[in-house]
């Protein structure tokens, strides 16, 4: 399931290391390379991300490697990439195999789980309801909330829980894994947010003022699916594919699991810290915090559509003034936190501003899944890299790099 905790301040001081202020390779005169000239320098160009932040100038050039062996290192056995540029995808591939020991390759078509960057895309399709008038950022959620209710305490007498605040972390609900009993029958939505057995997560329980404080939170995303559900009065994997899947031309996305067999001979199994395969632990009920499977290429799109609405070339998910809004700082995160200023907007981390803006969410599931989505809606620009393998964001440093 996705895993509990904030960024690690190591990895957000990687991003501030990794970010240029543009992901266009140039070559020396500053010509732009071409794709495969791009390609190639990630594939025998990479540098291990510590030995490059620590080395000086006198120490001379960082040594580079390839990337199978920097996959190899980290015991990862698969690895696909897609890269955006001037608003397009501008190229896709797969290094490695979907398992440790097998023969099957990873292409541009394997599925991968999204992890944490799936609450960027329920973040995008509850924004769709917001400006379809059936939702408000700002109005009590219990307003929506059909099925189940947050319970009121001393601490939401004056200060009510918001859409606003369950997307930026801020809803006073607790951080938590989002485990399940083994050997029983999976649990449902209601008792997921009731912490009840055979769910094992805190519940839904508010227990600090909302609005007063941030914490990651992946409970806050499973209330978000709740009030979703109870809006459209369908499941969220229905609300995903009519609402972003299918008009983004997503064919590889789902957030049903397990995958109906003719995707299921494409999916990379999870692999953890010492490179041996192990089952998806994907949840069974809650979703929405990290439950997406889909492709590199597929999110390329998915952030292609935000930067083309927020430039306002398109508007087929969100509007220019929506995308807009969704890349507001809307709470600034202590940079002691996290190792760097970063704020968090509506579903999306936030780094920079103007032509340097850059949103982004990591992913991290367990036993052994990553995924990193970045772009720059100002210059059109972005990457998203996703593994299976557990120590996939440390790789994904590299190829940002």
């Amino acid at each position: 399931m996705e895993r509990t905790g904030q960024l690690s301040a190591l990895a957000a001081v990687l991003i501030l290391l990794a970010m240029p202020s543009s992901l266009r390779a140039q070559a020396p005169n500053g010509s732009t390379l071409r794709p495969e000239e791009r390609t190639r320098r990630i594939e025998n160009g990479l540098v291990d991300f510590i030995q490059g932040a620590s080395d000086s100038v006198a120490q001379g050039p960082a040594k580079q490697a390839t990337l199978s062996d920097r996959m190899a290192f980290y015991r990862i056995p698969g690895a696909s990439i897609a890269v955006i540029d001037d608003f397009r995808l501008d190229w896709a591939k797969g290094y490695g195999v979907l398992r440790a020991g097998g023969a099957a390759p990873v292409t541009p078509g394997t599925l991968f789980e999204a992890a944490s960057t799936t609450k960027a895309l329920v973040a995008a399709t509850a924004l769709h309801l917001v400006e379809r008038g059936r939702l408000d950022l700002d109005a009590d959620v219990n307003r929506y909330l059909k099925s189940w209710r947050i319970a009121d305490n001393d601490l939401t007498r004056d200060h009510k829980v918001t859409l606003r605040l369950l997307l930026t972390h801020r809803a006073g609900l607790p951080a938590t894994s989002m485990g399940c009993e083994d050997g029983v029958p999976p649990p449902t939505l209601v008792q997921v947010l009731n912490g009840e057995s055979p769910a094992r997560n805190k519940p839904a329980v508010v227990g600090t003022v909302p609005g007063e404080r941030w914490e990651y939170s992946n409970i806050g995303y499973a209330v978000i699916q709740r009030v979703l559900e109870d809006v459209a009065g369908k499941p969220l994997t229905r609300i995903m594919e009519e609402t972003t899947f299918e008009p983004l031309g997503m064919k590889s996305s789902t957030m049903a699991y397990p995958l109906e067999p003719k995707l299921r001979a494409r999916e990379a199994r999870p692999h953890d810290e010492e490179g041996a395969t192990r089952d998806p632990a994907l949840h069974p009920a809650a979703v929405a915090q990290g439950g997406l499977v889909t492709t590199p290429s597929d999110l390329a799109r998915f952030a292609i559509e935000l930067m083309l609405a927020s430039q306002g070339r398109s508007g087929r998910l969100l509007s220019q003034a929506t995308v807009r809004r969704m890349f507001e700082p809307q709470v600034e995160l202590d940079p002691n936190l996290l190792g760097m200023p970063l704020s968090d907007g509506l579903g999306v981390l936030l780094h920079g501003q103007g032509r340097d803006l850059t949103f982004l969410h990591p992913g991290d599931n367990w036993p052994g899944s990553s995924c990193w989505l970045v772009g720059f809606p100002e210059s059109g620009r972005g990457a998203v890299i996703m593994t299976n393998g557990a120590r996939g964001n440390l790789l994904a440093m590299e190829i940002i790099t």
